[in-house]
């Protein structure tokens, strides 16, 4: 019997910020990206990603800036590769106000805020989108906002995920294990607002935090909202196989891609979970209209605006290492890195004719979308690479990167998703319910074999 196809999910991907990962697209005529101050600018972008249908938008973050390519600021304040930037938080209570079904995946680091301030703006976003919140565990890997915390430089790659692991237990001590589900009664008749004997202390006292009280939020929609994460060296993958509930990775082909999702999902499943109770989205770039011509006349357009420097910017950062001292035709060779490991294993790799990747392959890879792959077509075309990406990798959904905002979203909307619908692979409707919910169809709470449903009242406190 024919089998149905598998469903796709989108998730959006963007910064507040211009041009995020398309370093130079922000001087087309067509990007609105430079309005990212503007309120209406997000809440009209979310509207059309509910439109859209999509899972959520995930808004991607840094503390520093890019600092590595040339020794200074100098070329990442010229090309406004991620700087200036504004916190991602602020915007979320604006665009729930608009919709009733889109995810948000904010991005927020464990290396430079303690847990209990940041656990309360968590529940804080949950309470106000009525549990469509997912937060985005990054480590850093800048040094530039290291030395701006007062620090020389940032701790060791592993190291860091250590000190997140700690993180995330103090966060779900205050998230799970302080609140019992009934501690507000709002008795009117006695007074009471909120019951003392069901509101308990953490006593958290461990190598890099103590927080010894209790949690200053009641219980949101979700408790803990979604855990997204986004490492895929081996330590990152060890850290999201006990705390990850959504997964962002990025591949430059689907053997690189199937490889990873298929480390994720063997190390979710040796933590006891199922191997597929974390959503995997790799990042890709889709550039598309009603033909072939008009969406490859569309990419020449928008290559005419990539900055070249501003694409050795980013990249330097990701890798930590400079790239203005070497050649463009230079090959990037074996880099040891403290920043993001993955993205080295990415741009080691060798071109058709066997030859390895220079600088300028790096520089015109990333010069639109970063350090995903590019999809150039119509429609069904477009729709045909999605569903071999999703069948021949197992992975779950996109992570779309955009060349122009909101222009690209627009384009996948109306020329993509009515294709991946009629072909049954994408929905034609929201699931009710949070963010969890939609994700999974399994309840708002985290899982019983989840890391942090460990630290629930009922399993701490008989």
């Amino acid at each position: 019997m024919p089998t149905s196809p598998r469903r796709i999910r989108f998730n959006a991907f963007d910064m507040n910020c211009v041009g995020h990962q398309s370093p130079g697209l922000w001087r087309h005529p067509d990007d609105q990206s430079w309005r990212y101050k503007d309120l209406s600018y997000w809440a009209d972008l979310a509207k059309t990603l509910e439109k859209g249908l999509f899972d959520g938008v995930f808004i991607a973050d840094v503390l520093g800036t890019y600092d590595v390519y040339g020794g200074s600021n100098e070329a990442t304040l010229r090309q406004g590769t991620q700087t200036p930037v504004n916190d991602p938080f602020l915007l979320v209570s604006a665009m729930a106000l608009v919709t009733e079904h889109l995810g948000f995946g904010v991005t927020a680091g464990t290396a430079y805020e303690h847990p209990y301030p940041f656990a309360r703006r968590l529940s804080t976003l949950d309470h106000l989108t009525k549990g469509r919140v997912g937060w985005n565990v990054v480590t850093g890997y800048l040094p530039s906002a290291a030395r701006n915390m007062g620090q020389e430089d940032q701790l060791e790659h592993d190291a860091r995920y250590d000190h997140a692991d700690e993180y995330l237990e103090v966060l779900y001590k205050l998230l799970e294990g302080s609140w019992e589900d009934d501690a507000v009664v709002r008795d009117r008749e006695t007074g009471v607002f909120t019951d003392p004997a069901k509101v308990h202390d953490i006593d958290h006292d461990g190598k890099y935090f103590k927080v010894p009280g209790i949690y200053l939020s009641e219980p949101s929609p979700q408790r803990t909202p979604v855990i997204f994460q986004a490492g895929a060296s081996s330590r990152g993958i060890a850290f999201a196989a006990g705390n990850a509930e959504a997964v962002f990775v990025a591949a430059p082909t689907k053997e690189r891609l199937k490889d990873v999702v298929r480390k994720i999902r063997d190390a979710v499943e040796a933590e006891g979970r199922d191997r597929y109770s974390v959503r995997i989205y790799t990042l890709l770039t889709v550039i598309t209209d009603e033909t072939e011509e008009k969406a490859q006349a569309k990419h020449a357009d928008y290559q005419q605006y990539v900055s070249y420097e501003g694409a050795l910017v980013l990249v330097s950062g990701w890798l930590g290492v400079d790239l203005s001292v070497y050649d463009p035709d230079e090959p990037l060779g074996n880099v040891k890195s403290n920043a993001i490991q993955s993205a080295v294993a990415n741009f080691q790799k060798v071109n058709d004719d066997g030859s390895p990747w220079t600088v300028r392959d790096i520089a015109e890879s990333a010069g639109i979308g970063g350090l995903g792959p590019r999809i150039v077509g119509s429609g069904v075309q477009v729709a045909d690479e999605l569903q071999a990406w999703v069948e021949e990798t197992d992975v779950d959904g996109f992570n779309l990167a955009y060349a122009i905002t909101p222009g690209t979203f627009e384009d996948i909307i109306e020329f993509v998703v009515p294709e991946l619908q009629k072909r049954g692979a994408y929905p034609t409707e929201y699931t009710e319910g949070t963010l969890r919910q939609k994700l999974f169809g399994k309840g708002d709470r985290l899982p019983e074999e989840h890391r942090g449903a460990r630290y629930r009242l009922q399993t701490i406190r008989p």
